[in-house]
């Protein structure tokens, strides 16, 4: 039986849903990342797609009235007559140009307006990453005109901080489960079924259980708040899933190589080294991209074992929200600050992402 291509119409409608989703996740991401660069009062005054190419009325000259000039009677200029209020409002005068009255009646003063193409890029300026990063005083203009003074987050460290979590809390879990992978799926040893059982039945068990006992055992042994704490807690949690999800994919690795290396003297260590970590690259790599995006944005496991005595960036965030509230050109430029990383690791690994994933799904 011969199989039926989809129909033209249902490719358009699914090109058209899939470009809907596209846009609706990429869109607030962009307008975060324009309004990290614009001004505080710019920010207040006008929305992010300002920036973008666009016709807008800018004011370009102005010029007096006669004091003869009576605003009380239809007014005349440039061969326009109209009431005071319609002038008020402005009046377009020509394609381009519009005029408008400014101030009270006693003012006579005209404002000329003209429509001009503003490009891309307008008024945007990189001292708003240079206040999040930076620890010192800062002072920026808000949007009624008054300058605002606030003590800087020191994002810069949080983010050091956050990498020295991150690093060791990735590699150190994947060293152990590749190792464990590879023993639950080619050696034969007491206990092996249960032992796996019992992991794979770890995965659905809550985080949040095995906080406060492990908090105890820290604090008995003066880790708590220190890094090491950190990188035991984040390896423990993340170890089921690693092994879990390298298990799948190191057990479907040609028989025949195994048996070739143990026919050439090879030993279970050698073969572990010099075979199944070089052939499980696309599953180390998608558990390291889930394991490092994790660790990345925790703050639960932050919060409780370092606290502020060493601040990461989620930290440095929730600590942003109090303080900052109302100032978005410095939190939106924390957010992407916070993100950068994590799409850089992405696109880094995301070619090996879908063949871990789909480790072991399909056979044959």
């Amino acid at each position: 039986m011969k199989k039926t291509k989809p129909s033209k119409i249902s490719s358009i409608i699914l090109f058209i849903l899939l470009l809907f989703i596209a846009i609706g996740w990429t869109v607030p991401t962009l307008g975060v990342f324009v309004t990290s660069f614009r001004e505080s009062k710019d920010i207040y005054s006008s929305g992010w797609w300002s920036v973008l190419p666009h016709m807008e009325w800018v004011k370009t000259s102005e010029f007096q009235l006669a004091e003869a000039t009576d605003p009380n009677a239809p007014i005349t200029i440039e061969g326009h007559t109209a009431s005071f209020d319609e002038w008020r409002q402005g009046i377009k005068v020509s394609e381009n140009k519009r005029l408008r009255w400014y101030g009270n009646k006693r003012s006579r003063k005209i404002e000329v307006y003209e429509e001009k193409l503003l490009g891309f890029g307008a008024n945007l300026t990189m001292q708003n990453y240079v206040d999040v990063l930076q620890g010192g005083e800062i002072s920026f203009d808000d949007g009624s005109g008054n300058i605002i003074t606030r003590e800087g987050n020191n994002f810069g460290d949080a983010v050091i901080n956050s990498l020295a979590v991150c690093i060791p809390s990735t590699v150190i879990p994947i060293l152990i489960a590749a190792f464990a992978a590879y023993a639950f799926a080619w050696m034969d040893f007491p206990g092996r079924k249960p032992m796996f059982v019992i992991l794979v039945a770890l995965l659905v068990v809550p985080l949040q259980i095995a906080l406060i006992p492990i908090l105890r055992d820290f604090t008995a042994w003066n880790l708590n708040g220190t890094f090491v704490s950190m990188w035991l807690a984040h390896t423990s949690f993340g170890l089921p899933l690693a092994i879990y999800l390298l298990y799948n994919y190191v057990s479907t690795l040609p028989r025949d190589v195994f048996e070739s290396a143990y026919l050439d003297g090879a030993t279970p260590f050698v073969t572990f080294v010099r075979l199944v970590l070089p052939m499980s690259i696309p599953a180390l790599a998608s558990f390291a991209i889930f394991q490092f995006l994790w660790v990345w944005n925790d703050y639960l496991v932050a919060l409780i074992f370092l606290g502020d005595k060493n601040r990461v960036v989620t930290s440095a965030l929730a600590a942003m929200i109090g303080e900052k509230g109302q100032d978005w050109h410095l939190l939106t430029s924390g957010a992407f600050l916070s993100m950068i990383l994590p799409l850089t690791v992405f696109f880094a690994l995301q070619r090996f992402f879908v063949r871990g994933l789909l480790a072991g799904s399909i056979k044959g």
